[in-house]
């Protein structure tokens, strides 16, 4: 069930893209992530009126985006005139929200893999995306997360596919069958210790971490026996795990 668990093994996941060198869940963030070579990216899925699935965090706009309101309120012709980009900085004025498409199509490797976060709880929004991952050929290669125990639990029964949840203490709608259903467990950093690691290990969940960002938080990481982390800065992570000094440009 786990991946190897050697250092040189451990999966480097994008979050967000790479949200803290780029305007988060936008196309040229995962397009970075893919170019660095990392394992894979983590998004955040939300539906429009119209029944699109757009890749944003918030619920609402303000913080990333130069629109306010819910963003399930908004048409996607609607999100597509607001601006992505321009609140983190200037430079990138004219990034937009994306569709979940959009994203699926510029994935090439065959082995790239995908953290689908549902901040949407409908069930409609969760086949929608099931449906589009099967569609691009994704398969077993991407995990349905969500802080909802309901959602991970419908993802898992109805589909079949690999979840990922959080500890308990975190999620919503918990239930004394939830964790039946991970597949794995995203752990923060201010929560990650090998205690908690070795009882995700011994329950049969596969134990990830989100985000350390610099090099001693990345090798803390490394020491409780973490499988995955999501990052918001690769660079740390790819020293010390792969041995590589990527171009920081």
């Amino acid at each position: 069930m786990f991946w190897n668990q050697s250092k040189e093994n451990i999966w480097i996941v994008g979050h967000r893209g790479v949200r803290a060198i780029l305007p988060e869940n936008t196309l040229i963030s995962f397009q970075k992530a893919i170019d660095l070579g990392l394992n894979g990216i983590e998004t955040d899925i939300h539906m429009t009126t119209d029944g699109q699935l757009v890749l944003h965090h918030d619920d609402t706009l303000e913080r990333t985006t130069n629109g306010s309101g819910k963003i399930e309120s908004y048409s996607y012709e609607d999100l597509r005139k607001l601006d992505a980009g321009i609140k983190f900085s200037p430079e990138y004025a004219g990034q937009y929200i994306p569709r979940f498409e959009e994203l699926l199509e510029r994935i090439e490797d065959p082995a790239f893999f995908l953290n689908v976060e549902m901040k949407d709880y409908r069930p409609e929004a969760l086949d929608k995306a099931i449906l589009l991952l099967e569609k691009y050929g994704f398969h077993d290669r991407y995990v349905i997360a969500c802080f909802n125990g309901d959602v991970t639990t419908l993802a898992h029964e109805k589909y079949g596919v690999k979840t990922q949840g959080f500890p308990l203490s975190m999620v919503k709608n918990s239930k004394e069958n939830t964790e039946c259903h991970y597949y794995a467990s995203g752990i923060g950093m201010s929560d990650l210790t090998k205690e908690l690691v070795d009882e995700y290990y011994q329950k049969g969940i596969d134990p990830w971490c989100w985000c350390p960002d610099t090099p001693e938080e990345v090798s803390a990481a490394i020491a409780t026996g973490i499988t995955l982390m999501t990052v918001n800065n690769p660079y740390p992570a790819l020293e010390i795990i792969r041995g590589i000094h990527a171009d920081r440009e």
